[in-house]
């Protein structure tokens, strides 16, 4: 049995001022193409489909879209949970329709799903957090375990624990029972969910740079170790950087993103997991290179010149520049810096200090012009800094006005 696993689409997200929608359009296309070359026979989206709760027309008519085309008219099972990104109730609302195509929506923690027949598979088996699913041409099962996110509370109060109790030990207890109900080795064992895990004693991975975090301390911290052992693969979603914090015979898997999202993931590389998964053996799973989408670049320069050259020679490319300089920025190469690139999201002009220590105490020559002695006050004013030439002529503007 073959499953792709994606995660963190976002759906509508823009960079700043930039739209990514026609970034998106294109990597949704890609995964697309990827699912039926690779002839998967299931697809796990782990949540934080839309960047918003209330996402635009444009993000839910292609995410519609792709699942309906992902699903294959109801003979390939899509499952999507719902992330922290997501409101619950909107990825809920379609489920009754969606159910028609072959899709299974899932807004809430410990949601259940009503069993029903598609073409090409069916679910039997049902209950708090699980489904287990028939494909035609597979003589046994798969089962998976669903967690959609839910902050702490809410969380506590689906599983029905004592809000005492520790978030990570009341999910490790409801996987266990449900994995020593209905995962035996006579079908394949999933685990999907979108939530901050790590592994007990590793570093703490960063959570995506300007995205809602859902580790706050560690009351929102779940450990990998709280995995139940029959699970042969854990279908995670939140971080953006492909990884498995798990081992290589028990996978568990940040997808990551299909597009880079801010600056801190400049230069990563995107990607899709594909698992190979029989009952009572290991897995192997393998990473996609995702290739559609702008490469994301941070560039620094001290020469206007060079800056141009490569900006000339980078259009395809969305940019945060850092452009240092002893005075500050004139007008007139800001203005050429935007008209040679249209990707610049954020132009950073960094003005250098000079070898003086601008804290080193300073006797005024008050006999000098009065150009000089405005350069000594502007610097005394801006850390050392000296006044560029457009500031200069306004200066002598003002004089002789």
């Amino acid at each position: 049995m073959k499953i792709l696993h994606t995660a963190d689409w976002h759906l509508g997200k823009r960079l700043d001022s930039f739209s990514r929608m026609d970034e998106q359009l294109l990597v949704m296309e890609e995964i697309i193409q990827l699912a039926d070359q690779q002839e998967v026979d299931l697809v796990l989206i782990a949540g934080d489909l839309f960047d918003t709760f209330n996402p635009g027309v444009e993000a839910i008519e292609l995410f519609y879209k792709t699942i309906k085309r992902l699903a294959k008219n109801g003979t390939r099972p899509v499952i999507a949970i719902a992330g922290n990104h997501d409101s619950p109730n909107l990825i809920d609302a379609p489920d009754p329709l969606a159910r028609a195509s072959g899709i299974i929506l899932i807004g809430h923690p410990n949601a259940v799903v009503t069993p029903f027949t598609a073409e090409g598979f069916s679910v039997l088996k049902s209950d708090n957090g699980f489904i287990e699913l028939n494909l035609e041409g597979y003589n046994y099962p798969i089962r998976i375990l669903h967690t959609a996110y839910a902050n702490e509370i809410r969380l506590k109060q689906y599983l029905g624990e004592d809000k005492e109790v520790q978030l990570n030990k009341a999910l490790a207890d409801n996987w266990q029972k449900l994995a020593e109900t209905y995962c035996d080795e006579k079908g394949v064992n999933i685990l999907t969910a979108h939530l901050y895990m790590n592994k007990i004693g590793s570093p703490l991975i960063d959570e995506p740079d300007g995205e809602k975090p859902i580790k706050i301390g560690n009351a929102d911290l779940i450990y990998s170790e709280s995995i139940p052992a029959q699970i042969q693969y854990t279908a995670l979603g939140h971080i953006h950087g492909f990884k498995n914090i798990g081992s290589p015979e028990k996978p568990v898997v940040y997808a990551s993103s299909p597009l880079c999202y801010s600056f801190a993931e400049a230069g990563q590389t995107k990607y899709v997991s594909i698992v190979n998964a029989v009952p009572g053996a290991n897995v192997t799973f393998e990473r996609i290179a995702l290739l559609q989408g702008k490469p994301l670049v941070r560039k620094s320069f001290d020469d206007i010149d060079q800056c141009i050259t490569w900006l000339s020679e980078h259009p395809e490319t969305l940019v945060e520049l850092t452009l240092k300089s002893e005075t500050f920025l004139k007008a007139e190469d800001r203005k050429l810096i935007y008209q040679t690139h249209p990707g610049i999201v954020y132009l950073i002009p960094v003005v250098q200090h000079d070898k003086q220590n601008p804290l080193d105490a300073k006797e005024i020559n008050l006999t000098q012009d009065i150009s000089a002695l405005f350069q000594d006050y502007f610097k005394s004013k801006n850390a050392n800094q000296a006044p560029n030439d457009d500031i200069l002529n306004l200066f002598r503007e003002i004089l002789n006005s």
